[in-house]
């Protein structure tokens, strides 16, 4: 083999190397690629070029040479790129450079409406009130019927749903897995049923066809409505904070008598008046009632011996007024900069 053409492979070989070690990205790694593995133009093609001007019998050794270099430099070009991506493509010494900060992968969290149910039962549960669930798609019958709304009955306006083809329906309120609990034990009851419901509502800031309830039933011998009230209280401070005052107003429900529409007082302005509260102080949170005997003929409880009190919660409204957002249609538009906040 020539001196010179053997002089050249080496010196083609070191300068290589050395080029990969010192490259600090995938720029770097293909300039070094072009340079010698190109093949239009790279240093091995020229070598091989070369390989014209040597004896015959010179060329089968030099060419073996050529081709163990490109094999070594195919090499050790794919092992400067793992290791440069291992240590994000760039580092003094071509190592992981140790003393830069890592990056902290981002860790998702409980979506707004579900913390505030977990809020619920937790202080609910406290007040001795299990968490029970129903199905979504229901019966006419626990919908309706044996919650005192017949179908000729005026109330069942508000409570219209999305009706199915088979018969069945999505459940307007959460109130159908209360009458399936009174079906399934006696008294003591006492409950309390989170879950998502439906209504042909028309969306604006304040309203959505499918949002979330969670509703309380307790039921027992001498239960009254300073029960219910006690209930309310411990659980409205709980949720909302020492201090929070309950307004009870006469109101009508077909499933509880007598019936009251609940606020709460305002906690923006501490009951002073302002724009949330529309100035009078208070806020409406919920709809509670003792249970009406109908309900408890339908589901064979002895009216003669057991009373019990029922509420009925909004979740969305609850989280809104928890965390001053004022368009629950945010809830449900998926943006993570809304999200992230909570």
């Amino acid at each position: 083999m020539s001196a010179s053409l053997n002089a050249r492979i080496e010196e083609a070989r070191a300068q290589a190397l050395a080029a990969l070690s010192s490259a600090r990205n995938p720029a770097d790694l293909e300039k070094v690629r072009v340079e010698y593995l190109g093949r239009s133009q790279g240093r091995l093609r020229d070598l091989l070029t070369a390989l014209k001007d040597l004896p015959a019998e010179d060329r089968r050794a030099a060419g073996a040479k050529i081709n163990a270099l490109k094999e070594d430099l195919a090499g050790a070009l794919s092992g400067r790129a793992e290791q440069l991506g291992r240590s994000g493509g760039s580092s003094a010494a071509g190592g992981a450079d140790l003393t830069q900060p890592g990056l902290a992968r981002q860790v998702g969290h409980l979506h707004v409406i579900s913390q505030t149910l977990e809020a619920i039962k937790d202080v609910f549960g406290a007040l001795g009130f299990s968490p029970v669930e129903g199905p979504e798609v229901e019966t006419e019958r626990h919908n309706f019927d044996a919650l005192n709304i017949p179908k000729d009955h005026p109330a069942r306006d508000s409570f219209d749903t999305f009706f199915l083809s088979c018969g069945l329906l999505l459940r307007s309120h959460t109130s159908p897995a209360q009458v399936r609990v009174m079906e399934s034990q006696a008294p003591p009851v006492r409950v309390i049923v989170p879950g998502r419901v439906y209504r042909p509502d028309a969306v604006d800031a304040t309203h959505f066809y499918c949002f979330h309830q969670c509703e309380g039933l307790m039921v027992d011998e001498g239960v009254s409505f300073s029960d219910l009230r006690a209930v309310l209280t411990m659980g409205m401070e709980g949720l909302l904070g020492a201090g929070t005052k309950l307004r009870f107003r006469p109101s009508f429900f077909p499933f509880t008598e007598p019936s009251a529409e609940v606020d709460v007082s305002c906690i923006f302005c501490k009951g002073a008046g302002c724009k949330v509260c529309k100035q009078s102080g208070w806020v409406e949170l919920l709809g509670a009632g003792l249970v009406n005997p109908a309900v408890f003929e339908a589901v064979g409880y002895d009216t003669e011996r057991y009373t019990g009190f029922a509420f009925g919660i909004g979740v969305e409204r609850l989280a809104m007024f928890r965390y001053g957002i004022n368009d629950i249609r945010l809830f449900l538009e998926n943006d993570v900069r809304f999200l992230e906040q909570f």
